[in-house]
């Protein structure tokens, strides 16, 4: 495969603004207000890539979850807003309890140094896994009511860009092509699964009233439906097994200057259930009859 950097540390690799150029040199994600938490490889040099483009393709796809925290965490606001109907104010896990008091009623939230990863028990016992995020409604007298979990996937790459990385760091911000690829299929086989369990798990949890948001750029909401076979059917309304399928993605009404970040909206938001989901995942397409002993004659005596 052949690609190219097409968001470097937070601004379109083609912009030449100072505002650009100095966030690459100090390294800056102007997402989280920090040095880049993206490294590059083995390496702990941050890597800068936001987003990724194959040069048979004009669709830039986001390859860092960071990306998605724009505007302060905004995504986070406006899943608590669409699962606790109301705008409280977000604050970083027990923070939330006083504020809830004080305010009539706030939203806990753990995960990415807000709060703390929640450490949730895997089956049987051991190990553990993580929610990328909790979001907990608490009410004015101070108690739990309702929480919701999220889960992010951007997409995984292949190959490596450091051509490209390089050629916009270390020489005037030139476009060049390098190996970058993109790893649909291990987004559908490592995630789906997961989606899949922690839906289960959640559906049992009595607090858990409309179940698990899943947020991911367009692009790989539109292969994991291709996973699926398009045979996941939609329209449920939240409830204790659900899963919220959100596209958070550039706005295609924006029209972003140079200097300035490429505004994220959500594109869309379906609902199905876990079960709806499973069904689909378990029932995949398969090829013609035979193709392991066609591919076998073919290799032996054509």
């Amino acid at each position: 495969m052949t690609g190219t950097i097409s968001e470097f540390f937070g601004y379109r690799a083609t912009d030449h603004t100072e505002t650009a150029l100095l966030a690459a040199s100090r390294m800056q994600c102007p997402f989280l207000g920090k040095t880049c938490v993206k490294l590059l490889g083995r390496t702990t040099e941050p890597s800068g890539a936001c987003a990724v483009r194959q040069v048979t393709s004009s669709e830039s796809v986001i390859c860092c979850p960071n990306r998605l925290y724009a505007d302060d965490y905004r995504i986070l606001g406006i899943i608590a807003e669409r699962t606790f109907k109301h705008p409280y104010r977000l604050y970083s896990g027990r923070v939330a309890v006083e504020k809830a008091k004080e305010e009539g009623g706030a939203v806990a939230v753990f995960g990415h140094g807000w709060g703390g990863e929640l450490r949730l028990p895997k089956r049987r016992g051991t190990g553990n896994y993580f929610a990328d995020w909790v979001l907990a409604h608490i009410d004015g007298a101070g108690n739990l009511v309702e929480f919701t979990s999220i889960e992010v996937q951007t997409i995984d790459t292949t190959g490596n860009y450091q051509d490209s990385r390089n050629a916009l760091l270390k020489a005037g911000r030139r476009i060049e092509k390098s190996t970058v690829g993109l790893n649909w299929e291990n987004v559908n086989k490592r995630i789906l699964p997961q989606i899949i369990y922690k839906g289960q798990v959640l559906q049992r949890e009595e607090l858990c009233k409309s179940g698990l948001w899943f947020v991911t750029p367009t692009p790989v909401y539109n292969r994991i439906m291709d996973r699926l076979g398009r045979n996941v059917t939609f329209g449920y309304q939240p409830q204790p097994g659900a899963i919220h399928f959100l596209r958070y993605d550039y706005d295609p009404q924006a029209n972003p200057v140079d200097g300035q970040v490429t505004p994220l909206t959500v594109i869309g938001d379906d609902c199905s259930t876990v079960e709806k989901v499973q069904a689909a995942f378990n029932n995949v397409d398969l090829p013609e009859p035979n193709v392991y002993g066609t591919a076998l004659k073919h290799a032996l005596f054509d």
